[in-house]
């Protein structure tokens, strides 16, 4: 495949990143055209390769999805840089890392709980992430870390959130904060759409002794012939 011809201020601007992760990805479609989720794999250990280049859209650097024949002759996702003119530099080079008084703030102000499961979970399980998208808001001017700006995570939580705003209208072409403040992923408490869409959500997990009742419930779905999520929600219809 041939590399395209990148206008040398974006390569300039693309080599001003430094974190490692995405300055990986960055210097491997630099130097070949485009990178494979099997090269992020293989040849850098980035078992979550959309995690590794959602780091480089968050830095305003545009990057596209096609597919390509991997090792094994399946096709498997690649990717390259996008339309150099589509990139938003500026608030979103350099983004300001996540500080341990940052954390403890979220942790006195909402506990040390995942805001999506409501559960509590161990300081080093929950993760610091942007209410609303990097990508879409950047950073808050000379790196303010406002705690009404973040929330916590549990790893599981993180992943659900990453891709499904990835997928996002918003998040891909609109770039409207406003939308993202109504929408679940940035504010649970108080949403009226998931991603764009018309819909309305409930992560629930069993813990420690709650765990039986899971397994009790699931064996009578397999028994019922029915998906877990259906027999619950019959359930909660028969009880309101």
């Amino acid at each position: 495949m041939t590399k395209p011809k990148l206008p040398k201020e974006f390569i300039k601007l693309c080599k001003k990143v430094t974190a490692k992760r995405p300055r990986t990805v960055i210097d491997h479609i630099l130097k070949h055209g485009f990178v494979t989720t099997q090269e992020l794999k293989d040849k850098y250990g980035y078992n979550h390769p959309p995690r590794a280049v959602r780091d480089v859209k968050e830095n305003g650097i545009p990057i596209e999805m096609f597919r390509v024949e991997g090792t094994d002759g399946r096709k498997i996702a690649a990717y390259r840089f996008g339309n150099p003119n589509k990139s938003r530099f500026g608030k979103f080079i350099g983004r300001t890392a996540f500080t341990k008084d940052l954390k403890r703030a979220l942790i006195e102000k909402y506990g040390p709980r995942c805001a999506i499961y409501l559960e509590p979970f161990g300081e080093r399980e929950l993760q610091i992430d942007h209410r609303i998208p990097f990508e879409v808001a950047g950073d808050a001017a000379e790196g303010k870390q406002d705690p009404e700006d973040f929330m916590l995570l549990c790893g599981s939580a993180n992943r659900a959130k990453s891709w499904s705003c990835a997928h996002c209208a918003n998040w891909l072409e609109q770039k409207d904060t406003n939308i993202c403040r109504s929408c679940y992923w940035a504010y649970p408490e108080d949403y009226t759409h998931i991603a764009m869409r018309q819909a309305r959500r409930l992560d629930i997990m069993w813990t420690d002794a709650e765990v039986s009742v899971y397994d009790r419930m699931k064996k009578k779905t397999e028994e019922l012939q029915q998906e877990m999520p259906a027999y619950v929600k019959k359930i909660i219809e028969r009880n309101l």
